[in-house]
């Protein structure tokens, strides 16, 4: 079966990993044996040979799935087409659920029921008829409008927040790009997003839009630095940006997560990330951007049919993202919390998308319990609260960390 080496054998056992068109045996003391008596060394040195840092099982687990694709396609440019939209087909689905999903949250917070028609159970193609709704809508561009910015940024918007899935690995067998510097890429890319949203701002030549456009870049930017320094806190005990590489070392039980080492340190750095994320996507209590009771729909209130569905499918798409940062760096990404048990490519995913949507289930919940912050309270929050508490943890996990050595 593909990818079955996940976890590092007992010592002088074999593991066999599907590649090419045979199976290869590695034992993990660096000897392999081939049972098909293919010349040429072992599988792991072919593998190291095109990387910079010693090759693990879950490398082993990727580049089997890539071999398996190349033997089916024998194309590469197509091979790495199909792994780079695994993502796309992940977040389309999961927007439409996510809207219904929310929409339900709500609901019965308020004693209600929300959707139940269409479709039948519970109103399950809500949201299918609504996205089937705006694609049909015309497209309509104010006549003062900046016509190339305006039909620009949407798209400047998806592009930031869809590049952001690359570097997050969904399992063993599955991460876009294999880099070590994962995590920062993520958090350097996203800033895209900015951009797109001051874009859709100005272009609509509206003030309530413009108002909108500069809260989100006074927002923004002001919280990536506490979500940057609770982050940093994990860097510092990890050693690595790589992604993958930081959910390894957290495999086994669930107290190796991240969250309960250095007790309480990164346990808060948990907290003040998530708090620091609600802010980077827009979300209650930080939704000031798009206050529909001040500015009737903030950066997106020109936008219709389409590119209204774009910028709302990019906020949905934002918030899985730093769910799934957050659940990787803190919450033992892919791996089963209840070590070997439950654990796999197949399962590691189930664990993956469980962890990011408990994370998504609490940013719902709040948004209909608490209520909106004023700008100046928000600016309070970001530079008075998380940042000073961000800097004291990562001191205190450095001083943690010496203090050990």
């Amino acid at each position: 079966m593909l990818g079955e080496v996940l976890r590092k054998p007992d010592k002088g056992k074999s593991s066999g990993v599907l590649f090419g068109d045979h199976e290869r045996y590695v034992d993990w003391d660096g000897r392999s044996e081939d049972p098909q008596g293919s010349p040429g060394g072992a599988l792991r040195r072919e593998l190291e040979a095109g990387h910079s840092s010693p090759i693990t099982e879950y490398t082993i687990t990727q580049t089997a799935m890539k071999e398996l694709l190349l033997g089916i396609f024998e194309n590469p440019v197509i091979v790495y087409t199909l792994l780079a939209l695994v993502p796309l087909i992940f977040v389309i689905p999961f927007a439409l659920f996510a809207v219904w999903w929310e929409r339900k949250i709500s609901a019965h917070m308020q004693d209600r029921l929300g959707p139940m028609r269409t479709g039948g159970w519970h109103g399950w193609a809500q949201t299918i008829a609504d996205i089937l709704k705006l694609i049909q809508k015309e497209d309509i561009i104010p006549s003062a409008a900046d016509r190339r910015l305006f039909k620009l940024a949407p798209y400047i918007v998806f592009a930031g927040s869809y590049a952001a899935y690359a570097a997050i690995p969904f399992s063993a067998a599955y991460i876009g790009s294999e880099i070590n510097i994962g995590l920062f890429y993520v958090i350097a890319i996203s800033s895209i997003v900015v951009v797109g949203l001051l874009m859709a701002g100005w272009a609509s030549n509206n003030k309530w839009s413009l108002f909108g456009a500069m809260r989100s870049a006074a927002q923004i930017v002001s919280y990536e630095i506490p979500i940057a320094l609770g982050l940093l806190a994990v860097v510092m005990v990890a050693g690595t940006f790589d992604l993958q590489e930081i959910n390894r070392m957290q495999s086994g039980w669930f107290w190796n997560w991240f969250m309960f080492q250095k007790f309480p340190f990164l346990f808060l750095a948990m907290i003040v990330y998530f708090v620091a994320s609600l802010a980077e996507v827009n979300r209650t209590p930080f939704d000031i951007p798009e206050a529909e009771s001040e500015l009737v729909g903030g950066y997106h209130t020109e936008y219709g049919g389409m590119r209204f569905a774009l910028l709302f499918l990019s906020e949905y798409a934002n918030m899985f993202a730093v769910s799934a940062v957050a659940s990787t760096v803190f919450l033992g990404g892919w791996n089963s919390p209840f070590g070997s048990f439950l654990s796999g490519p197949v399962l590691g995913f189930f664990w993956f998308l469980a962890k990011g949507m408990a994370f998504i289930f609490v940013q719902m919940w709040l948004r209909w319990t608490l209520p909106r912050l004023r700008v100046d309270q928000l600016m309070y929050v970001g530079w008075k609260v998380l940042i000073p508490f961000g800097f004291v943890i990562v001191f205190g996990v450095g001083i943690w960390t010496l203090a050990v050595r």
